[in-house]
């Protein structure tokens, strides 16, 4: 049996336009890409996704006045300066979230330039379900400022942000005998969770501000998320002091 080849040809007219509609397939199909490209690098969030920690990506611009919250300051709370300074900082946060980390740096900028007119005040806002360690560290705290005071509080609270990477039971006791509280008192304090409460009432009253991720600030009732520099925190300041 023969096997006959079969063979195509075309005019020149059409092999020009099938060359135009290849020609415009390549330019859709890389244009999409540039597209898509230009989505990822901008980091746009997918529709229906939570914050969890705040990472601001612009200089820090404060909202008007309208917007200022009322947060109570109360005794229990802990605080570091004066507090009938003019600047009250009043943060929301997280001992492992990486961004607070940050930012306890740039408060602790913020502290040694203004002195007296800015005050700092901290609440607990522990993201547990991704930061595994906040919450025991939360308690750990408060059961050393049941001993140490707010001095004693704000020593623990420096060294869980300097050394954040070893969040757990054996830091806490290491910080703990450093700042010299009783270490039967200070474990019988964490083992009862006792300040569970304390630390659920913080998360709660920055939920009802407004706070869905760490750290969350408010600088007089000014709610300004995220990790902001000092530089951008400062412009904030100068604001309120002029």
């Amino acid at each position: 049996m023969d096997n006959k080849q079969n063979t195509f040809s075309f005019n020149p007219t059409t092999i020009f336009v099938i060359g135009i509609i290849i020609a415009i397939l390549v330019i859709l199909s890389v244009g999409f890409f540039i597209l898509l490209a230009d989505r990822l690098d901008n980091n746009e969030p997918a529709a229906g996704s939570a914050n969890v920690n705040n990472q601001p990506s612009a200089a820090a611009v404060a909202p008007s006045a309208e917007t200022r919250a009322n947060i109570a300051i109360s005794p229990a709370d802990h605080i570091r300066g004066n507090l009938e300074a003019p600047v009250k900082i009043i943060e929301f946060s997280d001992y492992q979230c990486p961004y607070c980390q940050r930012f306890h740096v740039t408060m602790q900028q913020v502290m040694a330039e203004y002195g007296d007119d800015v005050v700092w005040i901290y609440k607990h806002f522990p993201l547990s379900s991704i930061h595994p360690n906040a919450e025991s560290a939360a308690i750990a705290s408060e059961c050393v400022a049941e001993q140490a005071g707010n001095d004693g509080f704000w020593q623990f609270t420096d060294a869980m942000f300097a050394y954040q990477s070893q969040l757990g039971s054996a830091l806490y006791l290491q910080v703990a005998e450093q700042i010299g509280v009783d270490i039967n008192q200070f474990n019988d304090c964490v083992s009862s969770g006792k300040y569970s409460g304390k630390i659920q009432a913080d998360l709660t009253l920055g939920g009802q501000n407004g706070v869905d991720g760490t750290p969350g600030n408010f600088i007089n009732g000014l709610s300004v998320k995220g990790a902001y520099p000092f530089e951008s925190i400062k412009q904030i300041i100068d604001s309120e002091l002029n």
